[in-house]
C-alpha cells in the first residue's frame, strides 16, 4: 500500500465497503477482535466458504491482514490505515466542494 496513490487506496476500500457483507466482516472483526474465517461464519449469517471470499477482498483491498495463529489456524484482523487514507481522499474532496457550494448557496437566496 506504501507505493499507492491516495486514489488507489481509497478505491479499493470503497470497492470492498461497497458489499454489506464484507461491511459485516469488518465490524464484528473491530468488536471482538482478531478471528479465524470459522470463527466469523458463527457470529455471521454467512458460510464460511462465503466469509473466506470476502476476507480474501478485503485482505487485498488491505483492510484486514493474516496472522498465522495455534495450530496453524489463520485469524484475521483489521488493519485501520487504508480506511483512514480514504477519509483523507474524501476529506479533500470535501473541502473543495464546501467553497462552491456554499458560493452557489449565498448566490441562491
Amino acid at each position: 500500500m506504501a507505493d499507492e496513490s491516495p486514489e488507489t487506496v481509497a478505491e479499493a476500500v470503497f470497492t470492498a465497503l461497497a458489499d454489506p457483507n464484507r461491511r459485516a466482516i469488518l465490524a464484528a472483526l473491530a468488536e471482538r477482535g482478531p478471528a479465524t474465517a470459522t470463527d466469523l461464519a458463527a457470529w455471521l449469517p454467512i458460510t464460511r466458504q462465503g466469509i473466506a471470499k470476502h476476507l480474501a477482498l478485503l485482505a487485498d483491498a488491505g483492510l484486514v491482514v493474516a496472522e498465522p495463529g495455534e495450530r496453524r489456524r489463520v485469524r484475521y484482523r483489521v488493519q485501520t490505515e487504508p480506511m483512514r487514507v480514504a477519509q483523507r481522499f474524501l476529506a479533500v474532496l470535501a473541502r473543495d466542494w464546501d467553497g462552491p457550494l456554499a458560493k452557489l448557496r449565498a448566490h441562491l437566496e
